[in-house]
């Protein structure tokens, strides 16, 4: 079993997520794509999340009936800070993994907890992100294939903005998601703290 790792926050998820999933799933010769919400990434201890049910809602319906893909829950069930060593010990030893990453995030890799153990158990697919060096991705990840797909720079912390601005975002999510975000009015809340940080943020849960 080839295992991808997509985690983040998703709050909301967009849809530069769902393509970089598709991508790695394709390129990467996955048998399946891991969507994994984070539960409470420690290194975003100072920023306020949506409550980790709405996210996980939202991407429950964004990838259902997606071939390939599978929300997985264990990082919020777990409870406690969200480290991703622990998240990749949950698995058998048997199954290939590979965390799908952007590029920002590879080069944050040696900031991560207990790190050289999280390069020896799995693989990284990444995510090219505008304004960053993929050489100097290579360097630090001298094992990473970076994915070769459409450059998405779609911000959550954008999409949270306009949506509480009343603003249109509704071709930078999946519909279903669309759909939940204004029948609930998640980010209509006026002053709500910045709680991410830019596109195709990953949110990934070190």
């Amino acid at each position: 079993m080839r295992t991808g790792i997509l985690g983040g926050t998703f709050d909301p998820i967009h849809l530069a997520h769902l393509h970089a999933g598709e991508t790695a799933l394709s390129q990467g010769r996955l048998d399946r794509v891991l969507l994994m919400p984070a539960g409470d990434p420690w290194q975003k201890a100072d920023q306020v999340l949506t409550p980790a049910q709405q996210r996980l809602e939202m991407v429950r319906r964004a990838v259902e009936e997606v071939d390939g893909f599978q929300v997985d829950e264990r990082e919020i069930e777990r409870g406690g800070p969200t480290y991703t060593i622990d998240t990749l010990l949950m698995f058998p030893p048997d199954e290939e993994l590979f965390l799908i990453v952007g590029a920002d995030a590879a080069l944050g890799v040696p900031s991560w907890h207990r790190w050289k153990e999280v390069v020896d158990r799995a693989g990284f697919l990444v995510i090219p992100r505008l304004g960053t060096d993929i050489g100097r991705v290579r360097e630090t990840l001298p094992a990473a294939v970076v994915l070769d797909m459409a450059l998405l720079e779609i911000s959550a912390t954008a999409i949270r903005a306009m949506a509480a601005a009343g603003e249109p975002y509704r071709f930078l999510v999946p519909p279903c998601v669309h759909e939940f975000i204004e029948t609930t009015g998640l980010y209509a809340q006026v002053g709500r703290d910045d709680r991410v940080g830019a596109a195709l943020e990953q949110e990934e849960a070190q």
